[in-house]
């Protein structure tokens, strides 16, 4: 069996040898686009001095499982790796590595984003940001929920946690 198409992991990625992993024995891929999320060292105006991000094992997985085969639904793709870090992080560390294969561009950049998109809203992971002020844990932001409404996803993780 082949690289799975989603990892959960606290250890760190390398671009380079991810996409050659996915674009492997495929001759038919045209296009591949990525994308990298990095832990920032400042949120909504706050110093952050570390980030722990939490899942649930076996559940985390097949809900990006599911977000994956959505997108091969709408888009013409040929290959998925979806990677999402766990764990303690600092400020410049990689969090999560989205890569999609096609045959065109269009494809792959839109999968791409629709992919973040579903991600960020919709995959159950937990952020708690380090602050000088001390811990808090991050919610949902409605720009968030926009950006998958265009996709026809309909997502009120924002309203739902300031009830």
């Amino acid at each position: 069996m082949g690289t799975p198409r989603v990892s959960i992991q606290a250890e760190d990625f390398d671009l380079s040898t991810e996409v050659a992993r996915l674009r492997q024995g495929d001759a038919g891929v045209g296009a591949v686009a990525t994308f990298v999320g990095t832990v920032r060292d400042v949120s909504d105006g706050q110093g952050v001095q570390r980030m722990e991000l939490e899942h649930y094992p076996g559940m985390t997985e097949k809900s990006i499982e599911a977000m994956i085969d959505e997108a091969q639904r709408r888009f013409r793709i040929r290959g998925v790796r979806v990677i999402h870090r766990v764990g303690p992080l600092l400020p410049g560390d990689q969090i999560v590595l989205v890569a999609v294969t096609s045959a065109h561009r269009g494809d792959a950049f839109q999968a791409c984003e629709f992919l973040m998109d579903y991600l960020k809203t919709q995959a159950p992971f937990w952020k708690k940001e380090h602050t000088p002020d001390g811990a808090r844990w991050v919610d949902a932001r409605s720009s968030d929920d926009a950006a998958l409404a265009r996709w026809g996803i309909r997502a009120d993780n924002a309203g739902a946690r300031q009830g």
